[in-house]
């Protein structure tokens, strides 16, 4: 009698034991790898991996980790219930990123199969060859980039001084206008702050951070990519650039000291 009651007690532990062992989530995604094909220079591809809960618990995605900077992961931060369905966004920036890519996005979660390796990839078409492939009625639909003036002054400033300068960008287009990477030869202009997509027919104030170390007076121009088809957006900026706005700078004239002109 001891003997039967000691195997069922062990019988009814191991069922214990197996019951929480089989309790958690499981990530079932619909597929793994998206493939772009061809895409425009400029855009921001963006994919959506759907994913099912197939197990008996919740599932909470802790993180998600993209491969590169180039792609922007977003994700379901609430609880996936068993049953129900959450996303895993893949977002990858082809400003200034002709060519071929392949990338990856690694999903950690608390589901039976804690980590998920995801995939996208593509070709991104040069704006010449993109025009290309286009129609004129396709071209048409493209967001147009037209900004309020082509040039700003910032009079003297005193070098490695961080300074901003506001432009009012319009999409003059049919669809989104999404800014991508600022290029210069001196390396010394950026943005302030991430610019959001511009809807049709919408403007927006976007800052540029502007930061020369050469003395004298400076001509930089910047070049925004997007994904206006029409070419990239050349903005001048100038400076006249001292040593120290403070100190009073001083040249020599004439053999005597005097302000600097």
């Amino acid at each position: 009698m001891k003997k039967t009651a000691t195997s069922l007690l062990l019988s009814l532990v191991l069922l214990l034991v197996h019951l929480g062992a089989s309790a958690q989530g499981v990530m079932k995604f619909e597929k793994e790898l998206h493939d772009f094909k061809d895409v425009p220079e400029g855009t921001m591809a963006t994919y959506e991996f759907r994913f099912k809960n197939m197990g008996n618990q919740p599932i909470v995605i802790s993180n998600v980790q993209a491969s590169c900077g180039c792609t922007t992961p977003d994700w379901t931060k609430t609880p996936v219930l068993p049953g129900k369905t959450g996303i895993v966004k893949a977002m990858y920036s082809s400003a200034g990123r002709p060519g071929v890519f392949n990338k990856t996005v690694t999903v950690t979660s608390n589901a039976g199969n804690p980590t998920t390796v995801l995939s996208i990839k593509g070709n991104v078409l040069s704006k010449e060859q993109a025009k290309a492939t286009l129609t004129p009625a396709q071209l048409a639909q493209s967001p147009r980039l037209v900004a309020d003036r082509a040039a700003h002054d910032f009079g003297k400033l005193e070098a490695g001084q961080q300074v901003t300068a506001k432009f009012t960008f319009k999409n003059t287009g049919k669809q989104d206008l999404v800014l991508g990477m600022i290029s210069s030869n001196c390396n010394c202009i950026g943005y302030k702050n991430t610019p959001a997509p511009i809807k049709p027919g919408q403007s927006a104030t976007v800052e540029l951070l502007y930061n020369q170390r050469q003395l004298g007076p400076m001509t930089d121009v910047a070049s925004i990519n997007s994904n206006d088809l029409n070419g990239d957006l050349k903005l001048t900026l100038k400076a006249n650039v001292v040593r120290d706005l403070n100190a009073g700078s001083m040249v020599k004239e004439a053999g005597a000291s005097v302000p600097f002109k």
